[in-house]
């Protein structure tokens, strides 16, 4: 196998390939690497973890077909720190010469017939019935959801973020049981009706980085797996298997209590309070009133701060008390200037959506105060 190629296109391959690359590669040494192959003027980088797999497909000067298998982090860090210019990567029987202006480095290679076979799209190994996306509406809703996923890997199901399709379009759903996420996609169908698949965070967390607000992705569907297809990078996933919570009987049909606050000023606040936090137990209070909210941190470690913001609410008085990380990545995630934030009582579940439109929803467990 040789090539050649520009530094920046393959720093830019490496790296994104590399992002599939598992670090407990003990039992499997082979899927610490990426396995570039050379056919004709294309090069297909791809790295793995036997649950995600990312392939790039870029051109290059190729002046030998072949298969190599090297380190991943290595080689992304060698092309990385070479001079801009041509960069030649030839495979020997045991290693990988990289070559650059006056800069020679030899990499063992290993094992190409280890690497996990690439996986294609749809059932039985066939491509899948292909799905155009909107890029950057996806990528909004990934970033609106994917954030409420659990990172827990004792708990598998709610490490997903389920795709459901509904009357009206398609659905994602994550929770980490403490949080909740709900983003409606009208219109788009991906999915027949009544199905559902759940697809790892991790891997949306990847794809998200790929979208851009012009981009398209295509998904395919198999019965194990999912594929996305961005511009040349093509990211395999398989699905989790289990069942996902019934999360609509979380979600009150309606809220006595509701509260409206612009959006920055409560996030801004809340970080200002969140100073005094030492650790992931203490809350943030925030006392409703008719026209403002009180903000509270108490640390009996620290001291105590308190802010307060001009509010419209419209309920009983009443402390209510959040995570504040949460709290904050909640409210972030909502668009537009304005927040509502409507609840039963303390001690039930908040729902964070925007003043206008119905198409997010983030619900927060309180946290239980004296």
């Amino acid at each position: 196998m040789k090539l050649r190629s520009e530094r920046d296109t393959l720093v830019e391959a490496l790296t994104t390939a590399g992002r599939a690359v598992t670090s407990r590669g003990g039992a499997m040494p082979v899927l610490s690497g990426v396995r570039l192959e050379v056919r004709g003027d294309r090069l297909l980088v791809a790295g793995s973890d036997l649950d995600l797999t990312i392939q790039v497909d870029v051109g290059v000067g190729g002046a030998e077909d072949g298969v190599c298998v090297i380190p991943a982090r290595l080689a992304a860090d060698i092309v990385r720190s070479l001079e801009p210019g041509a960069v030649t990567f030839e495979a020997g029987d045991d290693e990988v010469r990289i070559t650059s202006g006056r800069s020679q480095f030899a990499v063992r290679m290993l094992s190409a017939g280890d690497f996990p076979r690439l996986p294609f799209a749809g059932r039985d190994g066939t491509p899948g019935e292909a799905v155009t996306l909107a890029g950057g509406e996806f990528a909004d809703a990934l970033r609106q959801v994917v954030r409420a996923a659990s990172a827990d890997d004792a708990r598998p199901i709610l490490t997903g973020v389920l795709m459901a399709a509904e009357a009206t379009g398609l659905r994602l759903v994550a929770t980490d049981s403490y949080r909740l996420a709900v983003r409606d996609l009208p219109g788009t169908t991906v999915l027949g009706e009544g199905q559902h698949v759940l697809v790892p965070s991790k891997a949306l967390s990847e794809l998200q980085r790929l979208l851009t607000g012009d981009s398209e992705v295509v998904l395919r569907l198999g019965e194990h797996d999912a594929t996305f297809d961005v511009g040349p990078v093509r990211l395999t996933t398989r699905l989790i298997e289990g069942e996902f919570p019934n999360y609509r009987q979380l979600i009150p049909s309606s809220y006595p209590n509701r509260l409206v606050v612009a959006r920055d000023a409560l996030v801004d606040a809340v970080r200002r309070v969140k100073l005094l936090v030492r650790d992931a137990t203490t809350p943030v209070r925030m006392a409703l009133r008719s026209d403002v909210i009180v903000l509270t941190v108490v640390s009996s470690e620290v001291g105590q701060a308190s802010e307060e913001v001009d509010a419209k609410y419209e309920g009983t008085e009443m402390t209510v008390a959040f995570n504040p990380a949460y709290l904050i990545e909640g409210v972030e995630a909502v668009g537009g200037d304005e927040v509502t934030l409507e609840t039963l009582d303390a001690l039930r579940p908040a729902v964070i959506r925007a003043v206008e439109g119905e198409e997010y929803l983030y619900l927060l467990m309180p946290v239980r105060v004296s």
